[in-house]
């Protein structure tokens, strides 16, 4: 077995790999970059080693730079986490020419599956059935849009090396082909050094579901059940679960068995995924193959019982699986939901900034990667990150900042256990997509289990714009803050000192607005909580250890577990609970009657600009002064974290004035364009 290995990535794949490597003995090396010198993953390692400025074509995907540092640390074995070097042949070769260990598969089956247009070839000849498309090189753009027709719309434009979403395009006529094949090259240029792109059917309404493989260097090959990953925006995964609620065990495993004959075909040992696309009649096709550890890896550990990294280590150290297919059972439920560094209330832009606090909910203790999850209990809760309270979330890199976990022996406990622990995340600094997550925890295609890829699009066609709760959730947060607000008063009157009896003072009748609601209500309370009484007669039940000043609030109504997010407002509360974000106001009778009388503020018109939606760096800018532009055209590209996004015209208009060029950095609402 190795004695050290280094960690070629960044972020929480880093950190995940050091706890493996942690467990079964094995020193890590980190690498870093300008930006990542106090990244958690540098301070999780036992040594680390610069490798050059922040953006990754500077440092993290170098290979040179990433052998020189393998060469100070005397590293024996490298693991490339995702994204990065992990598919790259040439990194692998130059590994095996320095007899350094790749815990990965061999360069054959890297050249052959983890090349996207090598493996619809290979796959077509092996008689596997393939998505129609093209898998030649693309020279131009008006390439793309003849080769585009000749498939028909919709098709997908796609990077040969790409990965998580990036150089990834859905196009719908000439001009979404040509610009498309344009920001997907751009992008795989940028993010994997490599910018050939190939094109494909789009199948619309399918389901995305993929099979985790695990071969060694001996001919032994299995499969660990399948994951469901049909939640998507922009071709990204945002939620994952295992097993799929959409399969049954026939097809899982004939499923399992093809992924496993063609793993094998290639000479495949290590872990690895084949990527299907699944059709409402339980058809499959194959879509590629990721010659590396997926993002989403943690659900089949805990459904599984397997750590998959360790697997990997003891692979590349040449030893065989100790497990076979029989060994193999899928226990219980577990769901994965990605925490990205984004703001959904802004088309889900990338937000860049410092975590001013950062408190994931409190993992599972009894629970670790290689033990079954059922032995930890009821239910398991894992939080697989990368950043910590203090730290930067950078511009340079993917946005995704952890993943949140829950394993339960049912679907419906584990979407429960991962509802409580999305309300008890606390992150503030930066925006982010926990609301979004907690919507579509609570949205019924999902708990059916009747969703596709194109879930996302379909519900949300205009954006996310919150949550409406219903309201029986509305009242049980009106009491829950009623109940919480009167022990904020009592404590403030303590505090003046005026009185003695303070809770003579403070009274028990109040007015509680939220959500468009208006709830007039009393507060009985006694020594174990309150129960809180409506107007229309209707009563809850609420207890919590809840203390003013706190940020979090778990209380019980009526027997329900509430978990609510806390601010202190001007008479009542922020609170964040279910994905809503909402103003609470709790005042007595007659300060209510006194505030439905006031004016509301309206906010400043910026009907007639075009605000930037992110920090990030201007690439071009598409217009002039004097130009008239129509509904949809295009008025500049904006990248931040490797993602080109183009803005365009929400109507009719002609532009006045222009306040950016290309190469400047820009922060949100900086004013770009101006319109008569």
């Amino acid at each position: 077995m190795f004695d050290k290995i280094l960690i070629a990535n960044r972020g929480e794949i880093a950190c995940r790999v050091i706890k493996t490597a942690r467990k079964m003995g094995i020193q890590t090396v980190a690498i870093y970059s300008d930006a990542d010198k106090q990244a958690l993953h540098v301070q999780m390692a036992d040594e680390a080693v610069h490798v050059g400025p922040a953006p990754a074509n500077q440092s993290y995907i170098v290979i040179d730079k990433v052998m020189a540092a393998i060469r100070e640390s005397g590293a024996q074995a490298v693991h490339p986490g995702y994204g990065f070097l992990s598919e790259n042949s040439k990194f692998a070769e130059a590994l095996a020419a320095e007899g350094v260990a790749f815990v990965g598969p061999p360069v054959g089956a890297i050249e052959k599956m983890g090349d996207k247009i090598t493996s619809k070839k290979i796959a077509q000849e092996a008689g596997v059935s393939t998505v129609p498309g093209y898998m030649g090189l693309i020279a131009d753009a008006e390439e793309a849009v003849k080769i585009s027709n000749e498939i028909g719309y919709p098709v997908m434009i796609k990077a040969s090396a790409g990965g998580g979403g990036k150089g990834m395009r859905i196009a719908w006529s000439d001009e979404e082909a040509r610009e498309g094949f344009q920001s997907s090259k751009n992008e795989a240029a940028s993010s994997f050094g490599d910018d050939r792109i190939f094109i494909e059917k789009f199948v619309t309404q399918p389901r995305h579901i993929e099979i985790q493989v695990l071969c060694d260097g001996h001919g032994n090959g299995i499969y660990l059940g399948e994951r469901e990953c049909s939640i998507q925006r922009r071709n990204q995964k945002v939620v994952e679960e295992a097993p799929s609620p959409f399969l049954d065990e026939a097809t899982r495993r004939a499923m399992g068995e093809q992924a496993v004959a063609l793993a094998k075909a290639v000479g495949y040992a290590s872990a690895g995924t084949v990527e299907f696309i699944v059709d409402g009649e339980k058809n499959f096709y194959f879509l590629e193959m990721n010659t590396r550890l997926q993002v989403e890896h943690p659900v089949t550990e805990l459904i599984t019982g397997v750590d998959l990294v360790e697997q990997m280590i003891r692979v590349a150290a040449g030893q065989p699986l100790s497990i076979t297919q029989e060994d193999v059972t899928l226990t219980g439920w577990a769901i994965e939901n990605r925490l990205y560094a984004e703001d959904p209330y802004r088309g889900f832009l990338p937000s860049i900034g410092r975590l001013t606090r950062y408190r994931p909910p409190q993992e599972t203790e009894a629970y670790s990667p290689g033990v079954a999850a059922g032995a930890a209990g009821d239910v398991v809760v894992r939080n697989d990150t990368g950043v910590y309270e203090g730290g930067e979330i950078s511009m340079y890199y993917d946005p995704m900042i952890a993943k949140l976990c829950t394993w339960a022996p049912t679907r419906d406990a584990a979407i429960e256990a991962m509802r409580i622990a999305l309300d008890s995340f606390e992150v503030e600094g930066i925006g982010h997509n926990l609301p979004f997550l907690s919507a579509v925890m609570d949205h019924p295609k999902f708990i059916s289990g009747e969703m596709t890829t194109a879930f996302i699009a379909e519900e949300y066609p205009d954006g996310f714009e919150g949550v409406d709760l219903p309201e029986a959730e509305l009242k049980r947060i009106a009491a829950s803050c009623a109940a919480m607000h009167r022990l904020a008063e009592i404590r403030r009157t303590q505090v003046s000192g005026r009185m003695d009896n303070h809770e003579r003072r403070v009274g028990n009748s109040w007015v509680v607005t939220l959500g468009g609601q208006t709830y007039p209500l009393v507060v009985k309370a006694d020594p174990e909580g309150a129960t809180v009484v409506f107007e229309d007669e209707g009563a809850i039940r609420v207890t919590s250890d809840w203390t003013p000043g706190d940020l979090l609030a778990h209380v019980d109504t009526d027997g329900a577990p509430l978990v609510l997010k806390v601010d202190k407002i001007t008479q009542g509360f922020r609170i964040r609970s279910r994905g809503a974000d909402l103003k609470v106001h709790v005042r007595r009778p007659r300060q209510a009657e006194l505030a439905a009388l006031m004016p509301e503020k309206l906010p400043p018109d910026t009907s007639k600009m075009l605000l930037c939606p992110m920090p990030g760096l201007v690439v071009k800018i598409d217009v002039e002064v004097g130009q008239e532009v129509q509904e949809g055209q295009a008025l500049c590209t904006i990248e931040a974290m490797k993602m080109e996004n183009i803005l365009r015209a929400e109507k009719k208009s002609t532009v006045a004035k222009i306040n950016a060029s290309a190469g400047d950095s820009l922060a949100v609402d900086d004013v770009i364009i101006e319109f008569e």
